[in-house]
């Protein structure tokens, strides 16, 4: 694994910030308070689009907004547009589709154990609010709607690496709403000629993830809990293996797949990863050693291990070469890189703002 290479060379998407700082677009990002979406609003505000942004503060935060208003210039915070609202009520959707050019669809209720526990709530917004929005971008005759899916579709399949085209059974009610996502947007390429790519997740992680609450990601917590001092913990034996993304390689794909001229790549999904596999023992002594520079008492630290968790897959790796070929991506950092990077917003984030709303 090498850990700390990045960043990479990306002309094509170089060439696309490029082609938008020239022809500006109007453009929707559904949860845009949320991580990912945060990130998404960051990058185009500074490339100087017109940008729309959905979210009923569910799961985003407010503080993530108001953090990407103090990033970028008041000329550029003026072009966006905030709607307060769900993705459930169709009105809204239809209101935060008006004439706009691309939809980045992020809303989403995430987290594989909130389905578990809840799966009515996860129908309602990743079914029920999915269709609502491809219903509403439709009907406004969007240019291109972007969404985000999971590598949680791979289910059961065995296969390393993950090929788009070999899935297996869910494992949970949240794999299983991603996997309809997908159906969906197929039945309506398909039925209307309504264009759509998919982005399937592999364990994002990066600026503005939330550490706090049941259903925290990983790298997040674990960052607070060393920093902290308190327990760090992981379930099974550390030898459970994930393809680690930073946010910047998400918010890429996200870009490239509304701006693609190439007609191959539409009706598709695609892997979003770095084709890289970490262990959790691998990465809790990446972050170990970064935490250890600025905070001393983290050196010492050991893990708790605990039993696997439920609906959880043992290893996960993506083959991203579809997306090279068809989009042009090129993740500009690998895990070690991308954490380098996000530390010192974790750092800030588990020492002077955790639990801020």
């Amino acid at each position: 694994m090498s850990a700390m290479t990045g960043p990479f060379e990306t002309d094509q998407y170089d060439k696309t910030l490029d082609l938008l700082l020239r022809e500006p677009r109007r453009w929707l990002i559904t949860g845009v308070a949320g991580f990912v979406g945060s990130n998404l609003l960051e990058t185009l505000l500074k490339s100087n689009q017109q940008v729309v942004g959905l979210d009923n503060f569910l799961t985003g935060r407010r503080r993530n907004l108001e953090e990407v208003r103090t990033i970028v210039s008041p000329f550029q915070w003026e072009r966006f547009l905030f709607i307060e609202g769900d993705i459930r009520d169709i009105g809204t959707c239809r209101k935060a589709c008006h004439q706009v050019d691309y939809v980045l669809h992020q809303a989403a209720l995430g987290s594989v154990p909130r389905s578990v526990e809840n799966p009515i709530a996860t129908n309602e917004h990743n079914i029920d609010g999915f269709l609502n929005m491809l219903v509403a971008a439709k009907d406004s005759n969007v240019r291109r709607f972007v969404y985000a899916t999971s590598s949680s579709v791979y289910g059961d399949h065995p296969d390393l690496p993950k090929v788009e085209d070999k899935t297996g059974r869910p494992l949970s009610p949240y794999a299983l709403t991603k996997q309809t996502n997908e159906a969906y947007a197929e039945t309506f390429d398909r039925v209307y000629g309504f264009q759509s790519i998919g982005l399937r997740y592999f364990n994002l992680f990066g600026p503005r993830q939330d550490p706090e609450g049941p259903y925290a990601a990983v790298i997040p917590r674990w960052f607070a809990g060393l920093i902290r001092g308190e327990g760090v913990y992981i379930n099974g034996d550390g030898e459970t293996s994930r393809d680690f993304c930073f946010v910047e390689n998400a918010v890429q794909t996200n870009i490239l797949a509304a701006s693609t001229a190439n007609e191959h790549a539409l009706g598709q999904v695609f892997n979003v990863a770095c084709g890289q596999r970490t262990t959790l023992n691998e990465l809790f002594e990446l972050i170990r050693t970064i935490v250890g520079k600025t905070h001393q008492h983290a050196r010492e630290a050991r893990p708790t291990y605990r039993d696997f968790s439920k609906g959880d897959i043992r290893h996960s790796l993506a083959d991203i070469s579809k997306a090279r070929l068809l989009m042009g991506y090129n993740p500009r950092y690998l895990v070690g890189a991308g954490l380098e990077k996000a530390a010192k917003w974790y750092i800030d984030e588990a020492s002077f703002g955790a639990g801020a709303a």
